[in-house]
């Protein structure tokens, strides 16, 4: 089995919705006929991830075995890694990261998680996470709560902006210390340095991100990391599909999980491209047993919503 094609493309959810709004999802095709499918993280519309996909890393992967994904990936990062090892070049090895394994769960005709190692529990918890709070009332913020409340989050996280820049490891580390109450971190850290760094600042709870940091095997070695530090790890993510299910598979496989997993968006709205989307049952998400990642897509809804890239 080999890598045939890759396909970086974004996905439009609505007519009126510029590229910033659109989701940036991957497909790895093998000369099987099978197909693995990522998503990179969205922000302005993943563009950057997708360009540095399209034009540098899938001519790099035709050819190869998909199976050795550890190894494609990490040489594709050493080779590009003057373009920024931080953020863009990170999430596009991410997406691609995630396709692979949901190839490697159809190879193998198993689950994600039974190939991580199998999962301490099958159904995830989650907690509603609530941002966009800079221009609401506290009134208006309460109506947003009570509206989330209805899905049977386990907890609520209201988010407002850190107080210092993401990349000013040591300040973000003062404020963890200084308060009396737990400072999570991290979501805008893109390397397993970097991690290591905010823990060593003194940051207690860690969130990177798997459509941000290296995918499903970024986020395994952070778990590992966090775990020898003796820190938490709650990954954060906020895709509600593609991350959303590969988040699913790491964290019903990660030991010592202490939080529930994020929810960001809770609408229907990327629903129709999914012939079996996941949707919370009284308050948990229930691990698929289909093979990958355990979605499957329904191609003529993606076709109406799929923009190329060229």
């Amino acid at each position: 089995m080999k890598i045939r094609d890759v396909e970086a493309f974004q996905v439009r959810w609505a007519p009126g919705d510029g590229p910033e709004q659109h989701s940036a999802w991957v497909r790895v095709y093998c000369d099987d006929g099978s197909f693995g499918i990522g998503e990179t993280s969205p922000m302005q519309g993943g563009l950057a991830s997708l360009g540095i996909i399209a034009h540098n890393l899938a001519p790099a992967l035709i050819g190869k075995d998909p199976l050795d994904h550890a190894v494609l990936l990490d040489t594709l990062l050493h080779t590009f890694a003057k373009l920024g090892p931080e953020g863009a070049l990170t999430g596009a090895l991410a997406a691609l990261d995630i396709a692979l394994w949901d190839l490697k769960g159809k190879f193998f005709n198993q689950p994600i998680y039974k190939l991580l190692g199998g999962a301490w529990r099958t159904g995830v918890p989650f907690y509603a996470s609530i941002g966009g709070n800079g221009g609401r009332s506290v009134d208006e913020m309460l109506r947003v709560v009570e509206t989330r409340l209805a899905g049977k989050p386990a907890a609520v996280k209201i988010r407002f902006d850190e107080p210092v820049q993401h990349y000013h490891m040591k300040a973000m580390g003062e404020v963890a210390r200084k308060l009396d109450i737990t400072v999570s971190a991290g979501e805008q850290t893109y390397t397993l340095a970097g991690l290591a760094d905010l823990i060593a600042a003194g940051v207690r709870m860690v969130q990177p991100d798997i459509v941000k940091m290296g995918g499903i095997t970024g986020l395994m070695r952070c778990v590992a990391l966090a775990h020898a530090h003796g820190v938490e790890l709650v990954p954060h993510q906020t895709q509600p599909t593609i991350g959303h299910m590969a988040n699913l598979h790491l964290v019903a496989s990660q030991l010592h999980a202490t939080k529930p997993c994020e929810l960001n968006d809770p609408s229907a709205r990327q629903h129709g491209v999914f012939e079996n989307p996941p949707k919370p049952v009284d308050g948990f998400f229930h691990l698929p047993v289909g093979p990958g990642l355990g979605l499957r897509v329904n191609e003529a809804e993606l076709a109406k919503r799929r923009i190329p890239i060229a």
